[in-house]
């Protein structure tokens, strides 16, 4: 009976009811589902990602594009310069007449390098002048008609450009131009 002594007492301790355990459990799973659910609907998926990298790349690309674009065109805008007012009177080689030409000269520069325009114009104002009245003087008749200016435009350009320490001057042109017989 010594023996069965400790077998009641072990049969006589109440058994835990697996109550708890199971709600212990169930919970446990309702928070890992729930968990799972909320990283599978919340979470984007890697090319949910890639696409919005993707997109944002693309976006600060163009941007960007726009800036340089905008500050390109700003740049490379053309602005007009006051090269000088000319009067000369001369003789062509061919006759013996005497003609006036007075003229407004003004040249197209891009805005980047108007102030470069600007200083070499002003140092180098008296060289200008004497090449360009030089060119007017050494035109036939014909060149100097109103239809045919485009010659003397091209020397008057090419001449200037040539002095100029670049070519800063995309074009020439004369806002007056008369010719008189005197």
């Amino acid at each position: 009976m010594a023996d069965d002594a400790p077998e009641n007492e072990e049969v006589a301790a109440p058994k835990k009811s697996g109550l708890g355990k199971g709600l212990m459990i169930g919970f446990i799973s309702v928070v890992v589902l729930v968990e799972t659910a909320l990283f599978f609907f919340l979470v984007p998926s890697a090319e949910e990602v890639s696409a919005l990298a993707e997109a944002r790349l693309i976006q600060s690309v163009q941007e960007g594009q726009q800036k340089v674009e905008e500050l390109t065109d700003e740049e490379n805008s053309v602005e007009e310069v006051l090269i000088g007012q000319f009067g000369e009177t001369f003789s062509p080689l061919d006759t013996q007449d005497h003609y006036r030409v007075e003229l407004n000269l003004f040249g197209l520069v891009r805005k980047k390098d108007l102030e470069k325009m600007n200083a070499e114009k002003t140092s180098k104002e008296g060289r200008i002048r004497h090449a360009v009245r030089m060119k007017i003087r050494m035109s036939d008749l014909s060149e100097l008609d109103e239809n045919q200016l485009g010659l003397l435009q091209r020397r008057i350009l090419t001449t200037c450009n040539h002095l100029l320490e670049d070519d800063l001057l995309l074009s020439v042109g004369f806002r007056d131009y008369q010719l008189y017989k005197e």
